[in-house]
């Protein structure tokens, strides 16, 4: 994954839209279009193979609309750059966080020390319930 180019490419195909944001503000919400909403089609990125293309596909398909777009929405400051900017920031971790693959699981194999270790304690505890029994003959 080539991160510079899909950052790049992220910034120059998302589609930008503003709006009035909701919540308390005043006259500032009643007026200004600080809401910024964010669209990109998932084919417009570029710097990523074609595994990463086909993961971040399907880590994202709850968030894909039916056009292949991920839609995402920052209102929460009163400035429209500052929510552009966190936009784009959510935008890209969300991108290439689920674009990354993930590392193969290597199963841990146990020193030859521990296991001796628990086969000791193992005859220990049934050496120990052993001397606890009776014989009934």
């Amino acid at each position: 994954m080539n991160e510079d180019l899909l950052r790049q490419s992220i910034r120059e195909a998302a589609e930008i839209i503003c709006s009035r944001s909701g919540g308390p503000g005043g006259q500032n919400v009643n007026k200004v279009n600080t809401k910024v909403t964010l669209r990109i089609r998932l084919d417009a990125l570029a710097g990523l193979t074609g595994a990463e293309q086909v993961r971040l596909r399907e880590v994202l398909a709850g968030r894909l609309t039916v056009r292949g777009e991920v839609v995402l929405a920052a209102g929460k400051e009163r400035s429209q750059l500052i929510n552009r900017e966190r936009a784009f920031i959510r935008l890209e971790t969300l991108i290439i966080d689920a674009a990354r693959l993930p590392k193969r699981r290597r199963p841990a194999v146990p020193a030859p020390a521990a296991r001796e270790k628990r086969l000791l304690a193992k005859r220990l505890q049934s050496l120990k319930k052993a001397e606890r029994r009776r014989d009934f003959e």
